[in-house]
């Protein structure tokens, strides 16, 4: 019997010959879409027609004669479960892995423990931990001289934030109206003291990195002399692509280019690549299997690259990692982790795992990658600063911090097996924003690694390593929210038993990353009142009763002077250290010359103090909204070029505009003189809508680097790495005769016969074979008519993603 019309589009009405010509087209298409040579695929196509025995052949029998002429040939199809010469993960090899105990000490031990910390906080020596955590004498010895080093340097640190700040805030009260609201006047001089020693700690670590590479000495330098270390044949590493709904092709472009550079080492054979999926769109998903296919069939590289997505996002990107140590973890002495949007040399990774070998008590070594690649103005501006001012930062993060430096969740390399023991996060208890899983959880891992008696460093002299920024302002505020929450949950974190004293400052430095925003916001309150309450009250000539003399109102403006000059050099000098050290290392051609490095610098202060207004606010909301217990979603991020339009730009920023015109008005009109000192932050935030369209915009970009602003050097001599991933970005798709768009995956694993029979095989099977229950099977029938009745466009992404995990549909 002829079956032919079971096949959609074919009916038993239609003459003969236009049936013969679709089948043929159908077998023709089918087997088009084999992972065949296209000549091998016509060929096998026309040679199956002529087998049957039929002279008008049904589409199953012409299938038959195709699947039968495969067998003879010793081609297997990709299907039942089977990818013919390929593994798509390695053997698991499971490794246990248990939250550590990390929730707050109870609020009466906090006292006590304070002044523990204290009395220790510049003498590891008398730290004690938990069996659990207890360090090695071998490791104690090694790192007892950098202990002793870091303690001296921390206390000069200490001084040098304190006593500015406590100066500050004398001064400050002085300079403020005398018949102003007392309350308002304390509250004052204490936000500017805070808020002043904390910017002085950014000009204090920009100063020692000049000095730092001025001296072009450094004993402590983890990377020193490792170029001699051999690395042991039983030394494996793997490179870890954790990945959530993201471009496949560039993020493989990416790979590809570490992979070429890996390769030109000779020590290849030592590492493995693993791409991490959390994704839940369905296109984004069945992309990834293609392209994880296409590079291991291009590259020959079967057995060093591996993919596995997750069904479930347990604890986002830092449950990816843990699951991949929990299950493969055992297998390799080292794991280098990346974003999707990382690049890095394969002569980088090798000198990470040489001197990881050479410092047995280095638990995690973070390199401090570049901002590359970027093209709208804004991600300009932001990639120009990292590549000037970022290596002065790095070298007095380094300073101060030595091995007790933080984990920055990427471009950054860890000892796995005390990783597997000591860092797996646990789920803080309670409600609210504060409580849950752990957003920013490299910085508490990074503690975890330190209280475990291992040392977390930084590397500031390797390059090599290569991340991309935000495209525009909206989408930085956007991660900015995320990380803001991840932050506060530090607070619980605090007073942790074990935690070393540096790694609790940490915890508040990166809280202050989003709390100083609210305390700016607070002061500049604070000073509009005082503005204002300097008109509307008059001073007070006899404040002690009747008296002879009056007492007349003092107001030192040298003061105020010297707090303004005191609070620019904090600004602005560590920009003048990095512009100078530049030239006079002969670098200034790197950006444009130094006319161009010069305009460059201007135009970054320009465009950060306009939008300065405008991330404050925004800081400040987002620490308000996590105080009050509104959670923030895990969505991908946006790495396209696209710009902001005006309408997004005003439904994200209208109300700072009418804040900006209301607060700015009010000053205008009871105080003209002290608007002038406010109209930056008036400025910034009433023109917030223009500025976050125009920053966005590609072409605003690549009109400023035609007139030789916010050049960088990978930009005059690029690197080959980043040869290499644009050349692959350029490749087109490989050829097949199906016109589907890439962005539609799932429409691919539905028509296209090898990305169908790929993806079932990468379906565990246990997934799908188990038998359905009465309710179960009657769901799918009814998803299956759905889908036959609406097509692609009228299934919800997790009805597709219900397609995807069942073959049986």
């Amino acid at each position: 019997m002829d079956n032919t019309s079971n096949i959609p589009g074919v009916s038993l009405d239609l003459p003969r010959r236009e049936m013969d010509l679709r089948v043929r087209d159908r077998i023709l298409l089918y087997a088009r879409g084999l992972d065949l040579d296209p000549k091998e695929s016509v060929d096998l196509a026309l040679e199956s027609l002529k087998r049957c025995q039929s002279p008008h052949p049904s589409y199953s029998e012409a299938f038959a004669s195709l699947h039968a002429i495969l067998k003879e040939r010793g081609k297997e199809l990709l299907q039942d479960g089977k990818i013919p010469q390929m593994q798509p993960v390695p053997d698991i090899r499971r490794s246990s892995m248990l939250p550590e105990e990390l929730d707050r000490t109870p609020w009466l031990n906090i006292f006590k423990k304070s002044l523990h910390n204290i009395f220790h906080i510049f003498n590891y020596k008398g730290a004690k931990a938990s069996d659990s955590w207890k360090h090695s004498a071998e490791r104690q010895r090694q790192q007892r001289e950098w202990e002793r080093v870091a303690g001296r340097r921390r206390l000069v640190l200490m001084v040098l934030f304190i006593v500015p700040s406590a100066i500050g805030a004398f001064q400050m009260y002085g300079i403020l109206p005398p018949q102003g609201i007392e309350a308002i006047k304390i509250m004052t001089s204490i936000l500017f003291a805070i808020l002043f020693g904390w910017i002085s700690v950014g000009f204090w670590m920009c100063t020692a990195g000049l000095w730092s590479i001025v001296r072009k000495v450094d004993r402590f330098m983890p990377t020193a002399g490792c170029d001699t270390v051999e690395i042991p044949r039983d030394c494996r590493t793997a490179i870890l692509f954790p990945v959530y709904n993201e471009d496949s092709k560039k993020y493989m472009a990416g790979i590809t280019a570490t992979w070429h550079s890996l390769l030109e080492t000779g020590e290849s054979d030592k590492f493995d690549i693993f791409i991490l999926s959390d994704s839940t769109n369905p296109d984004a998903w069945v992309a990834e299997e293609a392209a994880w296919h296409e590079f291991c069939r291009r590259e020959q590289a079967i057995g060093h690259v591996f993919y596995r997505r997750r069904r479930e996002n347990i604890k986002r990107k830092s449950g990816n990692v843990a699951d991949f140590c929990r299950r493969w973890g055992a297998w390799y002495r080292y794991m280098i982790v990346f974003d999707a949007d990382s690049v890095m040399s394969g002569r980088t990774m090798v000198r990470m795992v040489k001197s990881m070998e050479k410092h047995p008590e280095m638990g995690i070594l973070q390199t401090p990658p570049l901002s590359v690649n970027m093209n709208s103005l804004i991600a300009r501006v932001q990639q120009f600063s990292n590549h000037l001012y970022g290596a002065v930062f790095a070298a007095g993060m380094h300073y101060w911090l030595l091995g007790d430096a933080q984990y920055w969740g990427h471009n950054a390399i860890i000892r796995t097996e005390p990783f597997i023991k000591h860092c797996q996060l646990p789920t803080l208890p309670g409600r609210g924003p504060r409580a849950g899983a752990i957003l920013s959880h490299d910085f508490v891992e990074s503690a975890l690694m330190r209280r475990a008696g291992y040392g977390v460093w930084l590397a500031p002299g390797l390059d090599g390593s290569w991340e991309e920024s935000p495209p525009s302002l909206i989408d930085e505020l956007i991660r900015d929210r995320r990380w803001c929450q991840g932050n506060l949950q530090h607070s619980r974190l605090i007073f942790s038993g074990g935690i070393f004293p540096t790694h609790r400052a940490l915890f508040i430095n990166g809280i202050m990353s989003y709390a100083s925003a609210l305390l700016w916001l607070f002061f500049l309150v604070f000073s509009s009142i005082e503005a204002i309450s300097e008109v509307f009250i008059p001073p007070s000539y006899f404040p002690s009763g009747p008296t002879l003399f009056p007492v007349w109102p003092t107001w030192y403006p040298k003061w105020a002077l010297l707090l303004l000059a005191s609070t620019c050099v904090m600004l602005f000098m560590p920009k003048l250290f990095a512009v100078v050290l530049t030239i006079c290392k002969g670098g200034a051609r790197c950006f444009g010359g130094i006319f161009g490095l010069c305009a460059s610098v201007l135009g970054e202060v320009l465009i950060s103090t306009m939008l300065a207004p405008v991330r404050m606010i925004f800081h400040s909301l987002f620490v308000i909204s996590t105080i009050l217990g509104w959670k923030v979603s895990w969505n991908a991020q946006n790495r396209s070029d696209q710009g902001t339009s005006w309408g997004d730009a005003i439904r994200f920023h209208w109300w700072g505009t009418l804040l900006g015109i209301a607060w700015g008005g009010i000053m205008w009109l009871i105080t003209p003189g002290f608007f002038w000192w406010f109209s930056p932050i008036v400025f910034g935030l009433v023109f917030s809508i223009p500025l976050s369209v125009f920053t966005s915009r590609v072409s605003w970009g690549m009109a400023a680097r035609r007139m030789g602003l916010f050049i960088t050097a990978s930009e005059l001599q690029e690197a080959p790495e980043q040869k290499n991933m644009h050349a692959v970005l350029t490749l087109p798709d490989r050829y097949t005769p199906f016109t589907i768009d890439s962005s539609h995956g799932f429409i691919k694993a539905v028509v296209i016969p090898s990305v169908h029979a790929l993806h079932i095989a990468l379906i565990r099977k246990k997934e799908w074979t188990r038998p359905l229950g009465e309710e179960s099977a009657k769901k799918r029938r009814e998803l299956l008519a759905k889908a036959l009745e609406h097509g692609p466009n009228g299934l919800t992404r997790q009805e597709k993603s219900l397609f995807l995990l069942d073959p049986r549909l």
